[in-house]
């Protein structure tokens, strides 16, 4: 009986102690989710077109072979797909009854960058840019993993109907390294010849997150954009005699110290901006004063009124600068390439936020900060649709370790030494955004 009774005891402890281990277990991980499971075996031929999209590059509003992949991708998932939108860019629908409809948008253009990752599918295409320059192109910022990820997200979304209602909206947008191809699909008619989406997603792979891992970024994320050129025009003449010349180079050195005072003295220290000279161009001489000298500048912001001061005080200061030195005419200031800020909506962040910690788990998925670099997904939002843009770690995690205790640096975006690692950045970029579209659509 004693023997009995402990016997019961045992079993009823056991029993207990599993309840509790069951009650407090980690949340189940994605792959367990039914949309989500086919990856596995969908992910040898998103590994294939990735190696693939990365061999063979595109620059801004060039991307015709590959806006024509991804269109051969979604019509054989049965989305209706439109090309040329805004170019070279691609649209496809497919409906899936009574529900929300969501966008979800991938790039297509490459950058004009010589690769240097020494990887066995590095790019070797060259091509001839909009100035008739050769130029190498490389995938330097990971369009490549986006368009991967996107087109696994469509193949599993598309397996998946059964699982979710409404629209769902695939765009393949040129140009996002050039600014422009979000507007150019705008204004050809993206939201009144397709269904206005009621959310917008993306994701860009980072390049200071470790793989596997996912960062969101509610309010501002990217910042304006602005390229500036200024003229600064002078009275040329022989560097033996300066008096009988105006000095454009002088002109122009005043001139760059003093625009370092418009974000030092004349912004909120509360309020992001950056003023960078990149380049100045002028004289071909020793002894010879120029006519005129060159600047380049780039210009970063969030705030639309902060934008707005900071290219005005550039303008005033290089006209200031020029009449003071008495030139003969005031100097050319022209603003183009401008992108606006891309302001992430932040209940549709905080809600993708909670699908994504509970369908990655919470360690993998943390809020991120925003950089000063430029997105044109923010036309999309300024165009009346809470949209957010997800980053999705790149780096092995091996590397982002040893970065971090003080060892070689990690390449960031852009560089020519860019490398994703790419098959858990394509696998968790296609789980960033299948479950932030499966949080929009599923079914009650």
């Amino acid at each position: 009986m004693k023997f009995r009774t402990l016997a019961l005891f045992f079993a009823a402890s056991l029993a207990a102690s599993l309840s509790v281990r069951a009650a407090t277990a980690t949340p189940p991980a994605a792959s367990a989710s039914p949309v989500l499971a086919p990856l596995d075996s969908i992910y040898p031929d998103l590994e294939k077109l990735s190696i693939d999209l990365h061999q063979n590059p595109e620059l801004s509003f060039h991307e015709e072979k590959t806006a024509a992949k991804m269109a051969e991708r979604l019509r054989s998932l049965g989305f209706q797909v439109t090309t040329g939108v805004g170019k070279t860019g691609v649209v496809g629908v497919l409906r899936n009854g009574k529900g929300p409809t969501v966008m979800l948008r991938t790039d297509l253009d490459a950058l004009p960058v010589e690769e240097k990752t020494g990887l066995p599918y590095a790019s070797k295409v060259t091509t001839t840019d909009d100035r008739g320059d050769t130029v190498h192109v490389m995938h330097a910022c990971g369009h490549d993993i986006h368009m991967a990820s996107w087109v696994g997200a469509a193949t599993l979304l598309s397996r998946g109907k059964s699982h979710w209602a409404g629209t769902l909206v695939m765009v393949g947008q040129p140009a996002e390294e050039a600014g422009g191809g979000a507007r150019e699909m705008i204004e050809e008619g993206l939201f009144t010849k397709f269904p206005k989406p009621d959310f917008a997603i993306a994701i860009h792979d980072s390049a200071s997150a470790a793989a596997g891992k996912v960062e969101y970024v509610p309010g501002f994320s990217f910042a304006n954009v602005d390229s500036v050129d200024i003229t600064i025009y002078g009275r040329g003449g022989h560097g033996a005699y300066p008096h009988k010349t105006v000095d454009p180079i002088v002109i122009a050195a005043r001139t760059i110290l003093a625009l370092q005072t418009i974000v030092g003295r004349e912004n909120n220290p509360l309020d992001p901006a950056v003023v960078t000279v990149g380049s100045i161009h002028g004289g071909t001489k020793h002894n010879v004063i120029p006519d005129e000298v060159k600047l380049q500048l780039t210009v970063r912001s969030y705030k639309d009124e902060v934008r707005k001061h900071l290219l005005e005080a550039i303008a005033r200061i290089a006209k200031a600068e020029a009449e003071a030195a008495m030139a003969p005419k005031p100097p050319e200031v022209k603003v183009t390439d401008g992108t606006p800020a891309t302001y992430n909506d932040p209940a549709l962040t905080k809600r993708i936020a909670s699908a994504l910690q509970r369908g990655l788990g919470a360690a993998n998925v943390s809020e991120g900060l925003p950089v000063m670099a430029g997105e044109d997904f923010s036309e999309y939002g300024r165009a009346g649709v809470p949209a957010t843009v997800v980053w999705v770690g790149a780096v092995d995690p091996k590397k982002f370790d040893a970065a971090k205790a003080g060892g070689p640096p990690l390449p960031s975006l852009h560089s020519s030494e860019f490398a994703p690692d790419r098959e858990p950045t394509i696998r968790t970029g296609v789980k960033t955004v299948t479950l932030a579209a499966m949080e929009l659509l599923a079914r009650p």
